[in-house]
């Protein structure tokens, strides 16, 4: 049914992923992008690159399609019209890049009324290759160029799964976090669709992310990846993203768990809200 989209998003994705790394062997100057008035980002020539390339591509072959790319002006009346948009993250993990880490990918997914249909998460260092269709399960392709089926853990006890986590978000709230679920072990790294990727083939079993200031392209592509795994993706209170808003933030926050786990965990989680002081956003749009 979407063999189109997903050959067009793989191929588009391995190409971002080779210019990416031509700049990334290269050398490359890091700038700051001002997000909101108390929040920037670093931002490369990679990012800005891999974004025209993927932009253009999507354009040329689904032209009727809205498209949200980080990199780019968004089309707010377009995208909102549309019923089918391609949300990019052409370069998630920035840091990592800048760092000279390989934790970082580029993201393209695809939502129909809102709801993600179709992922691709490609690390263009080391060559993973995460994929994923409605209905057609989540695959990823290693560097030896074998593709395997993709399924979450079964894991319930918190004391026996291991937590995805941000490498450089670390806070106060998420050490409180990991005392009071009590997880077995941690795995630290870099870009949130490699995280889910982790989720999805069964490497880690649970990723909170408490920050605001994630984006419908960190989260569009990872989302149905997981889903197609058995797992779920929502936010913090356990309640579904919304792909369809003018404000494309997601203000409350990543929560996703293997599927087993999910109610349990964010039930697990809501005292700590509370601790916290943290209260659902309504966002506008």
């Amino acid at each position: 049914m979407l063999e189109k989209e997903l050959s067009v998003a793989e191929s588009v994705a391995l190409e971002a992923g080779e210019a990416i790394l031509t700049i990334f062997h290269e050398g490359f100057e890091v700038n700051r992008k001002q997000v909101s008035e108390h929040y920037s980002e670093p931002v490369t020539i990679a990012d800005i690159m891999a974004s025209r390339i993927i932009v253009e591509r999507l354009a040329k072959e689904f032209p009727s399609d809205g498209i949200l790319s980080e990199e780019e002006v968004d089309d707010v009346e377009r995208r909102l019209a549309s019923k089918r948009v391609w949300i990019i993250d052409p370069l998630d993990g920035t840091k990592g890049f800048t760092e000279k880490r390989g934790d970082f990918a580029v993201q393209i997914g695809l939502v129909d009324d809102g709801e993600p249909i179709l992922g691709v998460v490609y690390q263009p260092l080391g060559g993973s290759l995460y994929v994923a269709a409605k209905g057609a399960g989540s695959f990823l392709t290693s560097t030896n160029g074998k593709r395997k089926k993709l399924e979450t853990s079964d894991l319930t006890e918190f004391t026996k799964m291991t937590m995805a986590a941000s490498r450089s978000h670390r806070s106060r709230f998420m050490n409180r976090i990991h005392e009071h679920f009590d997880f077995g072990r941690e795995y630290r790294h870099g870009s949130v669709g490699l995280k889910v990727g982790f989720l999805a083939s069964g490497t880690a079993d649970i990723y909170i992310h408490m920050s605001p200031h994630t984006k419908y392209w960190d989260t569009a592509a990872p989302e149905i990846i997981l889903t197609e795994a058995g797992g779920i993706l929502t936010d913090i209170f356990g309640d579904k993203i919304d792909y369809t808003r003018r404000d494309v933030r997601n203000h409350n926050g990543i929560f996703a768990t293997n599927g087993p786990v999910h109610e349990k965990a964010i039930a697990h989680l809501r005292p700590l809200l509370t601790e916290f002081g943290r209260l659902k956003v309504k966002a506008q749009g």
